[in-house]
């Protein structure tokens, strides 16, 4: 196989993962149908922050996320189902309305971003990932490791801003059209806060059975 050979099989395994609905895409859809395309975007920027961070990880680590992972896995995943349990419970109980698209609220924007990057950081699938897919592709005979993890984190951030940062604009395009329907952006702000909700329930249904 190749080196250009690789990269797209690298690239292929890296989308069907990413598109698989997850606790990340979930959050950036809830972010931009309650608080605007901005909000998504900055949720989207933070899940980017947080795949550089596995990506380092696992150039830098490989062998020690290996050993570490059957101990740390089963906490990360319990952990990472509570938070998003949080989340998903704290936009249900919010009372959100939209009465118009005004200037972006930097401190949500903000808040959006640390959450993305922490929701990233604590997602199993990440981690799983690291372990069975991201050592295949770092090989010696291709050249310096360095070089190759540089392009494989680019191609990780550019796949992920491609598809959470696509929904994240249409999702926002979709809640502007909530303007002023104050009882149906009520119910979007729900239904996101219960599908968060459910993904948490079900993740920590894994954890406990693992």
């Amino acid at each position: 196989m190749t080196y250009t050979e690789s990269l797209w099989l690298y690239f292929t395994l890296l989308f069907g993962i990413i598109v698989v609905p997850g606790m990340d895409m979930i959050f950036v859809l809830a972010n931009a149908l309650t608080r605007g395309r901005t909000a998504g975007l900055a949720a989207t920027a933070g899940i980017m922050l947080g795949g550089l961070v596995h990506s380092i990880y696992g150039a830098l680590g490989v062998g020690l996320l290996a050993t570490l992972m059957p101990v740390l896995f089963k906490p990360l995943l319990i952990v990472g189902a509570l938070y998003m349990a949080w989340i998903g419970v704290s936009l249900m109980k919010s009372s959100i309305t939209v009465d118009h698209v005004g200037p972006a609220d930097t401190r949500s924007n903000w808040e959006a971003f640390r959450r993305g990057a922490v929701t990233c950081l604590i997602n199993p699938k990440a981690y799983l990932f690291m372990l069975a897919v991201y050592p295949q592709f770092l090989r010696p005979d291709f050249g310096p490791l360095g070089p190759q993890a540089a392009v494989m984190a680019a191609m990780t951030a550019g796949t992920q801003f491609a598809i959470y940062g696509g929904l994240a604009v249409a999702a926002g395009r979709a809640r502007n059209l909530l303007v002023g329907n104050g009882t149906a952006t009520i119910w979007v702000g729900r239904i996101a806060g219960l599908l968060l909700l459910a993904v948490s329930v079900l993740t920590l249904w894994e954890g406990i059975r693992a």
